[in-house]
């Protein structure tokens, strides 16, 4: 049986070990396939190469599962920071005015940019959303 060398086209070039690492479990995957496909099925595969391929599988997953699915926005102001939280807790601008305990018409003008935050709504971003405060201050 000959094993046709892994397809890299359309991938992209790895760019540290961990994807170098990936590729190359990738590849014995690839040959464990193949090997199995030539010969009819997974019961081609000696009992070791199958407990192999299971275990080359579960870290494939493992890994692939570790990556995001799209880049993620990150904040870069507080009204951005304010409605990430909303979207993270599925809370509706009400939900979050009660969370922070202001005025639902106050919360608003901070979303729309109408409004800064004030020291104590600063606390309250910090202590019930988790906002790092570093973060609060350099974008107040």
């Amino acid at each position: 049986m000959t094993v046709q060398p892994f397809d890299f086209a359309g991938m992209q070039t790895p760019t540290n070990q961990t994807d170098y690492l990936y590729l190359a479990l990738m590849v014995r995957i690839e040959t464990y396939l193949q090997k199995a496909t030539a010969g009819g099925g997974f019961a081609a595969l000696m009992p070791d190469e199958g407990d192999e391929l299971a275990r080359l599988s579960i870290a494939a997953e493992a890994y692939e599962d570790s990556l995001p699915l799209m880049p993620i926005k990150v904040p870069q102001s507080i009204p951005e920071m304010i409605q990430f939280k909303m979207y993270e807790r599925k809370a509706s601008q009400r939900d979050m005015a009660a969370l922070l305990e202001i005025p639902e018409t106050r919360l608003s003008e901070v979303l729309r940019g109408k409004r800064s935050i004030n020291l104590a709504l600063a606390k309250k971003l910090r202590t019930k959303l988790n906002i790092d405060a570093g973060f609060i201050l350099d974008h107040a």
